[in-house]
């Protein structure tokens, strides 16, 4: 990232940054880094070079915990003054005390997530200001951590339900929308700015306008309502304009995700829906608390891939929650064979303290719950190479992430970056052929594939 020299005279003073845990966390890393740079900050690129650290954490599960408190430990022992922020600033123990304080007392200041606000104080107070009035020191679209080609865009914040296993709503509370208008603004300065890929992401993308009871905004000088789908339609007209994809993460199946699949035809609002389903027997989603059926998911699914045959479904499911009978399992399993997801994600379950789950009777073995996860993606990994086989022969259209001097490497409207499969595409040895450059589209032949990429000629 390059900062802009401060006029003469002038030292910037220097921060370092530690940005743990999901894209949501990702986008709050991203506002912070914005505000220091409008304010004058430099980034450091080492402990030695900062003048002070800030950590955005995770808290999610044990593990995330874990790896943030070990990331304070780090900047402390190498810097001494830090600031923390992110989900596990919100998070207290068994007692009630603040588990960062409890385990770090020496770092300055502890917030929750999504408290730009509050951070840029702690920074105030620990390391001021510096003062250069004839420098724009941001660009429209704010300073991004992810490459030039693609970013994320955050809808809304916390969530309204109450899942057993989930302690975010404790975290980042209840669901609040953006305003349509300040999102799209952003969305346009993102594709203004080279963005080719617009990933929609919030904790509940489905319910985004349902806390401002779906408010009229207005964009463009035409009234839009503060509603998932006006949203989709509204980012497929941008991403049109600008020759980009829309890819719509966290969905939750509601009825009237039926509505937004129209939209995916053209190319530009990517035929993907991630869709975060974590189980599919109606007891086990009910003492998960989960505001949807898997009968109703499988309808649903059904329905789309007959709307859009091209339909990438990607989903995460829990093996081993507190309860889960074998005959249980076997429906999860017989659900993915009829399901077909695309790309799926299965973790066993993790007890998290302060979630209701815990309390649930029957809580299985460890070894049980890691021998269940094996074989949901034992059966997951038979199912995603039967249906990236059917893609050879085909022609796809690709995102370049990477070019190096044998094969590039692309993404297809299957693949969100980071969690999904790629494209590793042969590189042009013969004059004519199109070039591959990073953050540029290329059409390429399928010519194999295994069950979680694709190898491809380009045209």
């Amino acid at each position: 990232m390059v900062i802009p020299t401060p006029a003469a005279g002038l030292t910037a003073p220097k921060v370092g940054f530690v940005s743990l845990g999901c894209p949501k966390a990702l986008v709050d890393s991203e506002q912070i880094l914005t505000q220091l740079r409008a304010e004058g900050y430099q980034t450091a690129s080492s402990y030695d070079g900062a003048d002070l650290v800030i950590v955005n954490t995770c808290g999610f599960i044990d593990a995330a915990v874990q790896e943030s408190l070990d990331a304070i430990g780090e900047a402390l022992a190498e810097n001494g003054k830090v600031i923390v922020t992110g989900c596990l600033g919100a998070k207290k123990d068994a007692a009630g005390d603040d588990i960062i304080t409890k385990v770090h007392p020496k770092v300055l200041a502890v917030t929750g997530p999504h408290a730009v606000t509050e951070v840029m104080e702690s920074v105030h107070l620990h390391l001021p200001k510096p003062h250069d009035p004839f420098i724009d020191l941001v660009p429209d679209h704010g300073v991004k951590l992810t490459p030039k080609h693609y970013a994320y865009l955050k809808i809304s914040e916390g969530c309204n339900h109450r899942c057993s296993f989930c302690i975010i709503p404790s975290m980042r509370g209840d669901l609040v929308s953006r305003r349509i208008d300040e999102v799209l603004i952003e969305a346009e300065n993102l594709f203004k700015a080279g963005v080719k890929e617009l990933l929609v992401i919030s904790q509940d993308t489905s319910a985004y306008g349902v806390d401002v009871k779906f408010r009229t905004g207005f964009w463009n000088g035409r009234p839009i309502k503060t509603h998932m789908t006006q949203l989709v339609e509204a980012l497929g007209q941008l991403a049109r304009q600008y020759d980009a994809w829309v890819r719509l993460h966290y969905v939750y199946p509601y009825p009237h995700v039926d509505h937004a699949i129209p939209f995916m035809g053209d190319g530009h609002v990517l035929p993907y829906l991630d869709i975060p389903m974590q189980h599919a027997h109606p007891d086990v989603l009910k003492r998960m608390k989960r505001p949807a059926s898997g009968e109703k998911n499988l309808e649903r699914i059904l329905n789309w891939r007959k709307m859009n045959p091209d339909l990438t479904i990607r989903s995460t499911f829990i093996a081993g929650f507190p309860g889960e009978t074998e005959a249980e399992f076997e429906y999860l399993l017989d659900f993915l064979k009829e399901a077909q997801i695309d790309r799926l994600g299965c973790f066993a379950y993790s007890p998290v303290e302060g979630a209701t789950a815990n309390e649930l009777a029957n809580p299985v073995p460890e070894e049980v719950r890691e021998e269940r996860r094996a074989r949901v993606m034992l059966l997951q990994e038979e199912i995603s190479a039967k249906r990236l086989q059917a893609k050879v022969g085909k022609t796809v259209r690709v995102l370049i992430d990477e070019v190096g001097p044998r094969e590039a490497i692309g993404r297809s409207a299957a693949d969100a970056p980071e969690i999904d499969g790629v494209v590793h595409i042969k590189r042009p040895l013969v004059p004519g052929k199109q070039k591959l450059a990073v953050g540029q589209f290329a059409d390429v032949v399928v010519t194999r594939a295994d069950a979680h990429d694709l190898w491809a000629n380009p045209i």
